[in-house]
Formats: C-alpha cells, structure tokens, sequence
C-alpha cells in the first residue's frame, strides 16, 4: 500500500529551489539571545546549589598575614584642635617676634639703589648681609626739624667711617593721605646732597622696626661728577 504523504525526495537544485519558493521553511536561531524583560529565572535553591558546586574544592585564603585596611569617613576631633593650636602658635610668634612676616612683601616696602650699584644690594641689605652700626629715630618729629636731624646724624656716619646706618621714621599710618615723614627721608636720600654718599637703602626688617624704619648702605666716598658722567 502507497503512503498518502508526499514525497521530499528532490533530484536536483531547481528541484529545492522550486521547493523553497513555494513554501519557505523557518529555521531556528538557537544562539539568539531572548528579548529583554524574558529572562528565564532561576529559583534560589537552584542558584546556591549551582554556586556550591563551582566552588567545590577552593581552599579558603589564610588571613593570618593579612593586613586588614582601616577607613575612616572623617577627620578626628583631636586633629581639629592640633590644627587649632599650631595657628594660634604661629599667631603669636608674628605678633611677638614677628616670625613669618615678611615686610618685603607688603605694598609699605621700599629699595632702591644709586649709581653703579645692582639692584640685588638692596635686597641683600633687607636680607641683613651688611651690618647697621649707628641708627637714628626721626618718629614724631616734624618734616623740617627730622631733616636737621638727618643731615647730622648723615655728616657724623660718613665723618666716622659708618657703612651700615638705620634711619627710624615710623609708617606714617595717623596721616590723612600718605607717610609724609617716609616720603621725605627717602627724598633725602635719592634726591638731596646727601645721594651721593647712598649706595642702596630698603626697609627695615621687622625687628628693626620693618616698614617703619629704612636700613641705608653708605659708601666709603662719595660718587664724582666723573664717574656720574661715564655712567650716563
């Protein structure tokens, strides 16, 4: 008896091109991955089971030489109050001693230098590379009496072989505008008759008085018309 089913034996390409053609077949993707939201669940018990077996035979480390990390999410109360202490330590050696203030860094700074000196002079002169011999206090006089007082105490520094000199004329910080006494001691000293002796001069170190007292260097003699004019 001959089966009712029809037969697929095919005998050449066109046959299965034909075959093709007239009912497509669908084949299965097998490595296509499921849509998303469709993911086969397993349960829990599953899970662990499936976890004790991948770690069947693995030996746990020995934490006998481990170093454990310790984390902290914020300072101590105690590092507040060392912070504290150190500023309020360094306050008091800049009020009391003047450590770590430095006056060349403030705007009441002055320097300046005469003929045929380098300008680092002055800076070494504020740096305390030259001695101050003699010194002289123009605080609280006024403009005319303070320049009688300079020129004298001038005359009898370069008289007596004085290098190193100290002129204090406070910062001027009760007048209305500027230092008045400031201004004019450095008028003298740059423009007057005696900025011939003047080598260099700067603003005091805080111990000597800082920007209320000036360091001046003086030469050993005086500076020629001679040597003014192979300057210029």
């Amino acid at each position: 008896m001959k089966s009712s089913k029809p037969s697929l034996t095919l005998k050449s390409f066109q046959d299965l091109r034909a075959l093709l053609k007239s009912k497509p077949f669908l084949i299965p993707d097998r490595h296509r991955a499921p849509p998303m939201g469709h993911e086969e669940k397993r349960p829990p018990e599953l899970e662990e089971e499936l976890f004790k077996k991948a770690m069947e035979g693995v030996a746990p480390i020995s934490r006998d030489n481990c170093v454990e990390r310790i984390f902290q999410t914020g300072l101590p109360e105690s590092f507040g109050r060392q912070e504290d202490a150190e500023t309020l330590e360094k306050l008091a050696d800049l009020v009391k001693y003047g450590k770590g203030f430095n006056v060349a860094d403030t705007p009441e700074y002055i320097e300046g230098t005469n003929y045929r000196v380098h300008p680092t002079v002055a800076k070494r002169l504020h740096r305390g590379d030259y001695s101050i011999q003699a010194f002289v206090d123009l605080h609280g006089l006024l403009a005319q009496d303070a320049k009688e007082v300079f020129e004298k105490f001038l005359k009898w520094a370069v008289t007596t072989g004085k290098t190193g000199v100290l002129i204090i004329h406070g910062r001027g910080l009760s007048s209305p505008s500027e230092p008045v006494l400031k201004k004019k001691v450095v008028e003298w000293l740059t423009h007057g008759p005696w900025r011939k002796w003047v080598a260099a001069y700067c603003s005091a170190r805080i111990c000597d008085g800082g920007a209320g007292a000036t360091y001046v260097l003086l030469r050993s003699r005086p500076v020629s018309k001679r040597q003014k004019v192979k300057k210029a």
